[in-house]
């Protein structure tokens, strides 16, 4: 395992995690390749952009009051695979909407792919419910 590449692994990770704790959202979607793939177990149906992802964002937003207060995230792993890795971590996310606030427990796994200017760009971003146990 490159140790250069678990490191820009976790530094592209950790941004990409600010940015979506700090609602800079620019710089949160702006980590995903265009073509980025989502599975969240809140939406019925895979998502196959950025693009798509981002306008599903903004209808929360809309219909919602949609807004992350705060996110953190623990027990982070990182796998390289050549110019791929797979980045999971479990993910404490505060909410709010027009109902109120919540914190939400949930694990993610994000797979990363080496960008042509040979950083590391979220290709694929999966999140599941976590149980309190």
């Amino acid at each position: 395992m490159s140790t250069t590449t678990v490191q820009e692994v976790r530094a592209a990770a950790d941004a990409l995690v600010a940015a979506f704790a700090e609602g800079r959202l620019d710089d949160y979607f702006g980590a995903f390749a265009p073509d980025a793939s989502f599975v969240f177990h809140t939406t019925p149906q895979r998502l196959g952009s950025t693009a798509e992802y981002r306008a599903l964002w903004q209808r929360w937003v809309d219909e919602d009051g949609f807004r992350v207060l705060g996110c953190t995230s623990s027990a982070q792993l990182i796998q390289p695979f050549g110019d791929t890795a797979v980045f999971s971590h479990d993910v404490e996310t505060r909410i709010a909407t027009h109902s109120g606030e919540e914190t939400v427990q949930e694990r993610e796994t994000i797979v990363f792919a080496r960008a042509d200017d040979g950083g590391w760009v979220a290709a694929h971003e999966h999140l599941s419910a976590r149980s309190a146990a």
